[in-house]
């Protein structure tokens, strides 16, 4: 059974940084992508970025400031979140695929974690 258990969230002020975790289990995450999704009351779940074996993909909202990364010794994957903005708040979700290349549409996603708050507040 696949499980990514998610850590990390959090209130931060603007400017601030946060770092989520993203540990698989079930499925070894060499093998796949993983990315990250946020979600907001007011819109549908958006992409943020994604990693696998040979490259990161970032949307042009968190591109710069945030960072995708993984330690396949930990099958954990990472997403560090500096210079934190009022609109970067939401819930994040993790998620993996089996697509080599990556994909920015959480349709082409399998697996899911159980999401994270980040509330960027002063």
């Amino acid at each position: 059974q696949v499980y990514l258990a998610e850590f990390g969230g959090g209130l931060v002020q603007p400017g601030g940084s946060l770092r989520l975790s993203c540990k698989a289990s079930g499925i070894n995450v060499d093998h796949f992508t993983v990315g990250y999704f946020r979600r907001t009351p007011e819109k549908e779940r958006e992409f943020v970025a994604f990693v696998n074996r040979t490259n990161t993909y970032y949307s042009d909202s968190v591109k710069g400031r945030f960072t995708i990364s993984r330690d396949t010794s930990k099958n954990t994957i990472y997403l560090q979140m500096n210079n934190l903005e009022l609109e970067d708040t939401a819930v994040y979700y993790c998620a993996a695929t089996d697509y080599d290349y990556g994909s920015l549409a959480d349709i082409d996603y399998d697996y899911w974690g159980q999401g994270t708050q980040v509330t960027v507040s002063s």
